[in-house]
Parts: structure tokens; sequence; C-alpha cells
């Protein structure tokens, strides 16, 4: 389910906080972040953001394809490896 227009886009205060503070100095430094449901805004584009898949921090850099997105969405945390190769049943 969509969240309300009314409320706005959810981003993590402390994401935001950091975000506005690079802009501020003009630097782009890598932005470590759990917070794997925060929306994509405008203000994010060109930062790389390292987002938390459970094991370890994942760096992305934010695109303005991105823009309306979680941030979740661009880092799996599941790694499906396939089946296993060594069946020992017959083929057919």
């Amino acid at each position: 389910m969509s969240r309300s227009l009314k409320k706005g886009p959810f981003v993590a205060n402390s994401l935001l906080e950091k975000i506005n503070f690079l802009n501020l100095q003009s630097s782009r430094s890598i932005i470590l972040t759990w917070s794997r449901s925060s929306t994509i805004l405008p203000i994010m584009i060109g930062h790389t953001i390292a987002i938390y898949n459970g094991k370890e921090h994942i760096p992305i850099l934010i695109s303005d394809q991105m823009i309306g997105h979680k941030l979740g969405e661009f880092v799996p945390t599941r790694n499906y490896r396939g089946h296993v190769k060594s069946d020992k049943k017959v083929k057919r």
C-alpha cells in the first residue's frame, strides 16, 4: 500500500540530516545507512549511499532514475546460488 500524499515520502531523519550537511559542504562522501525503507528524493542525486543488507553495507550511487523508489530495492538481502548440480537422479 502506498503512503498518503498528505504525509509525504518517508525518509529517516538521520539520513536526511547527513545529506543536507554534505550538500551544504558540497562534498561527496559515502553515507552509511540502515534505513532501507527511506524513499529516494531529488536532493540525494549524485551521493553514494551504503545500504545495509543484513550482512554488510553495499554502496549505491543514486541517479535521477531512482527517485521515488526505496533504498532497499537496490540491495538484495538474499543471494540465490542455484540448485545443487550433484543430483544423483536419473535424467530423462
